[in-house]
């Protein structure tokens, strides 16, 4: 007995595609979720194994899609396939299908404007580079010495 069973009885009687917002998931487990669960997307992944959160969700026939820690939601969507099949771990998500090389030469109709990776400045604004400063001169002086032997 798993202490999220009342989920997975939750989810076994529900039909279709479920979104709960994380405090009616508290209301059914009666417990509050773990504080990783609203830090980390990882915690709501369909990896199975160890996670016994997981197990629940996957026992009652359903996956995770849509974990939006911002607004404390998440979609269950019924799991269509056999367990063998099913993604683990991180491989559930999903990416951008950029353009190939075989798309390129089979002339197929391409976006005028290619589209950029998700993590495309994902960093924008986090570091700043300062004006008449040289970033290849060593911070420590006595560092320079060293290669000049």
């Amino acid at each position: 007995m798993s202490k999220y069973d009342p989920l997975f009885h939750h989810l076994s009687r529900s039909h279709g595609a479920v979104e709960l917002a994380f405090a009616e998931i508290e209301a059914i487990l009666g417990f509050p979720l773990p504080k990783s669960a609203r830090r980390h997307a990882a915690w709501w992944s369909n990896s199975g194994g160890t996670h016994v959160q997981s197990e629940a969700w996957l026992a009652a026939g359903y996956r995770t899609e849509q974990v939006d820690r911002l607004s404390e939601t998440i979609r269950f969507v019924p799991e269509r396939l056999d367990a063998s099949l099913r993604p683990k771990g991180f491989e559930e998500m999903q990416q951008h299908n950029f353009p190939t090389a075989a798309d390129i030469d089979a002339k197929r109709e391409i976006p005028e404007k290619p589209a950029r990776h998700p993590a495309f400045g994902a960093l924008k604004g986090m570091i700043t580079l300062l004006p008449d400063v040289d970033y290849t001169e060593p911070a420590d002086p006595d560092w320079g010495k060293v290669y000049d032997d």
